[in-house]
């Protein structure tokens, strides 16, 4: 478990890899306090020369701060604290009180609820929310290769392509399946107990999109739906124990 000290570390320089630009003392303090964490900007200014000094971050004139490598070094590793602790936690609880058959249940429903969506998404979608679904893709595919989770990017990934189809009906009922529990951190431990890879799913979907081939876009996301549905099968199957619920 993180202490409070790393979570506050976590959080600024995560605000400061997110930055395309330096990121400013002034920036970094109202996206704290938007975070919930209650700290004056002087504290902040403090935080940022201990940071520069452990050359975590570098100064850019009057302009704010950019991450070193070693501190993408140290935000990787602080991520993956924060994961192991999530995975072992919270993760597990929901795990166990999750069926495989309402997980199965809800991928059925993506499955023919997506299907439509990428199919639309492929004829209306825009070239910025093409730029946008390849910016989130690529952000997973760099996590993915540094062993961080990939779920808060599969979730705007899958939420872009819903906004791109236009369809404010099938958007809703989407993202009421998806309220449904924690499912994307959960299938995202699944696929990883599996060794299967979501990465190269979504790289095939955002490829039929921009193409505009509704077919096939149709097609790969259903077929991404179905490798989920065939991983929790696996999942369920390779696990000591295991009938219906994890315990």
């Amino acid at each position: 478990m993180l202490s409070e000290k790393e979570r506050l570390e976590l959080k600024i320089l995560s605000i400061v890899h997110e930055g395309t630009d330096p990121v400013g003392s002034g920036t970094i303090s109202e996206q704290l306090r938007l975070a919930g964490f209650e700290i004056s900007e002087a504290t902040v200014g403090r935080i940022l020369r201990s940071l520069d000094h452990k050359g975590f971050t570098e100064r850019v004139g009057f302009q704010g701060r950019l991450l070193t490598a070693e501190g993408i070094q140290r935000l990787t590793q602080l991520r993956k604290q924060k994961d192991q602790y999530y995975y072992s936690t919270e993760l597990m609880s929901a795990l166990r009180n999750t069926s495989k058959e309402n997980l199965i249940d809800l991928l059925v429903a993506r499955r023919a609820i997506e299907g439509e969506i990428a199919r639309l998404a492929a004829v209306h979608a825009t070239p910025e929310q093409l730029k946008l679904m390849r910016k989130i893709l690529e952000e997973q595919k760099r996590h993915a290769e540094l062993g961080i989770g990939g779920a808060h990017e599969d979730v705007q990934f899958h939420h872009l392509i819903a906004e791109a189809a236009g369809n404010k009906v099938l958007e809703a009922a989407l993202a009421l399946i998806r309220q449904y529990g924690q499912l994307s951190p959960i299938l995202e431990h699944i696929r990883k107990e599996v060794r299967s890879n979501i990465v190269i799913d979504h790289e095939r979907i955002w490829v039929a999109i921009s193409q505009h081939d509704p077919e096939e876009a149709r097609k790969a996301m259903i077929d991404h739906l179905e490798s989920l549905i065939s991983d929790v099968e696996k999942y369920w199957g390779q696990a000591p124990g295991l009938e219906n619920h994890i315990s």
